[in-house]
């Protein structure tokens, strides 16, 4: 019985040393990523916190310590409401056209009659893969009030009789900026509708259109419903990344003109890095904590509504 027991110890002690072991060499390969995200994602996240307290400019020691009045005077702000005014103008703009766009669009290219649907499909995503602030400088040009691309197109088309100020104007500015989100993120939404209506079952449209389904009745008793929870995940990822437009704006328009297409990112930044007199990083710190906090909050109805559509699919009330 004895030698039983300790057969059984040995072995158990062998099977742990080896699990130690492979683990071990896991946490090994993890290791370099997980330094980098404690040092480049976490810590910045906590510090911003911490700065949000004290009125700093990003140099020597945190000694001013102000409490609440950055988030006060942040809030008082008319400028930085006006920035956040525009950035949901642009979430909500993003999400209500692209979407339903890109499943119309992704409806097409899933057809069997329509021919190179590979060509077309780069055709779409090559302004994914493009870098934005690349896209926003040649927008900036492209979209100019002499010699622009746009311009010279409409002129010659007859469609205007004078060139254009598109980005100077705030009265077309902003709408500029956000035909031309629409464009940049598009494929990246096709590509997500496309995968989503391939992996439908087969099985239930061809015994739909056996019973005498016509094509919308397809589309609207079994695509939409069966593409819900799909089509959530998708409106949140959406709705998220709009809100983050930093890059585009900030080459585009830089916020111009008279704030017309200022962002929250934009805001962020100018106080952080002004060129122009001190640099309030405890200010920006604040502006960005609260900005954080309503993007969470977003994040979070939006999740709630992709667990009810989920919840909807697995009990088979679609």
């Amino acid at each position: 019985m004895q030698i039983v027991i300790q057969t059984e110890t040995k072995r158990k002690q062998k099977w742990l040393h080896y699990r130690l072991h492979k683990e071990l060499w896991c946490w090994t390969f993890i290791a370099p990523q997980l330094a980098l995200f404690l040092l480049f994602t976490v810590y910045p996240i906590v510090m911003s916190y911490v700065y949000a307290f004290f009125h700093w400019n990003g140099y020597g020691p945190l000694q001013d310590f102000v409490g609440f009045d950055n988030f006060k005077e942040t809030l008082l702000d008319p400028i930085f409401w006006n920035a956040f005014r525009n950035s949901i103008v642009f979430m909500v703009c993003l999400v209500v056209i692209q979407v339903p766009l890109a499943l119309l669009m992704a409806l097409l290219l899933n057809a069997n009659w329509l021919k190179g649907k590979v060509f077309y499909r780069t055709i779409y995503f090559l302004p994914v893969v493009t870098t934005t602030a690349v896209v926003g400088l040649v927008m900036r040009f492209a979209f100019g009030a002499y010699k622009g691309l746009v311009n010279e197109v409409l002129l010659r088309l007859g469609w205007i009789d004078r060139p254009v100020d598109w980005l100077g104007s705030i009265d077309t500015a902003l709408g500029i900026v956000i035909l031309v989100g629409i464009w940049k993120t598009f494929g990246m939404k096709l590509v997500y509708w496309l995968a989503g209506i391939q992996a439908l079952p087969k099985e239930l449209f061809e015994a739909a259109r056996i019973d005498g389904a016509s094509a919308w009745q397809l589309f609207r008793y079994l695509t939409i419903p069966l593409l819900l929870p799909v089509g959530s995940v998708i409106v949140l990822m959406s709705a998220v990344n709009a809100l983050h437009v930093f890059d585009l704006v900030k080459t585009m328009t830089n916020g111009g003109p008279a704030f017309k297409t200022d962002m929250v990112d934009v805001y962020i930044y100018r106080y952080a890095f002004s060129g122009n007199g001190e640099a309030r990083v405890g200010f920006a710190s604040a502006a960005g904590v609260l900005y954080g906090i309503v993007v969470m909050l977003i994040s979070i109805i939006l999740g709630l509504f992709v667990k009810w559509t989920g919840g909807r699919k697995a009990s088979g009330r679609l």
